[in-house]
């Protein structure tokens, strides 16, 4: 071993000691249940992680999000990765995403939904994943579009490349809370401009998005997608809302 060797490997034990012992004093907390993480946990713990409620769509072409957005969009694929509940470890975790401003756990759920899609053969069936936009005044409040977080960690792991740049919100629309899906769809129909249709067109896009409740969004989304030209659509959202 060369001399340079020894010291990059010297180098890099003291570092790993400095670290070591600078947790014991101000270790990192999960961010779900804010137990002290141990080391090589990253985010979340290795107890929340096996918790998450997992849907297990990805296996079923013909699951609830596949049926509910069939017969308003041609999708080829639909999927949710997680169930979302109030009260429940994913409400929890979406909020420390969208609220607290934590984007590191957008980017820690989209490896972890990334995984599933890349062990389900999607690796190789995507060339570009378009997250649905926040208008800018929004984006610029939050300092982030947390789909876009989920995004990039999906990619981190998948190796397909992402835009937030693609799609825009055009219309700074009002919270779909409590609204009926009539409402919902009225609320978004016109919020949505592609504005790069060039990048878009003759690819198989995956349009992701991070809670599904009547699917409104990644409807009007969606359609301007496909007028704007891709070869196929796929949603995916992180939680479906039940």
């Amino acid at each position: 071993m060369s001399a340079k060797q020894v010291k990059s490997n010297v180098t890099h034990r003291v570092l790993e000691l400095a670290s070591d012992f600078i947790s014991l004093f101000y270790p990192n907390y999960c961010l779900g249940c804010s137990v002290a993480l141990y080391k090589g946990e990253e985010i979340l713990c290795t107890r929340c992680i096996r918790e998450l409620p997992r849907t297990g769509y990805i296996q079923h072409h013909n699951n609830p999000i596949f049926l509910r957005l069939a017969g308003r969009l041609p999708i080829r694929m639909a999927t949710a990765f997680l169930t979302f509940r109030k009260t429940g470890i994913t409400q929890h975790l979406l909020h420390q995403l969208k609220y607290n401003n934590h984007p590191e756990v957008g980017i820690r759920l989209g490896k972890l939904m990334g995984k599933e899609l890349r062990d389900a053969g999607y690796g190789n069936r995507l060339d570009l994943i378009v997250p649905v936009p926040l208008h800018e005044s929004r984006r610029r409040k939050r300092g982030y579009n947390q789909s876009a977080k989920i995004a990039e960690g999906i990619c981190s792991v998948m190796e397909v490349p992402w835009s937030e740049s693609i799609s825009s919100r055009i219309v700074s629309t009002t919270t779909q809370t409590r609204k009926t899906r009539v409402e919902r769809w009225e609320n978004v129909k016109d919020a949505f401009r592609v504005n790069q249709p060039d990048q878009i067109a003759g690819k198989r896009i995956l349009l992701l998005d991070d809670v599904m409740t009547t699917g409104a969004t990644l409807e009007a989304c969606g359609q301007h997608l496909i007028e704007s030209g891709c070869l196929e659509l796929n949603v995916a959202c992180l939680a479906e809302a039940q």
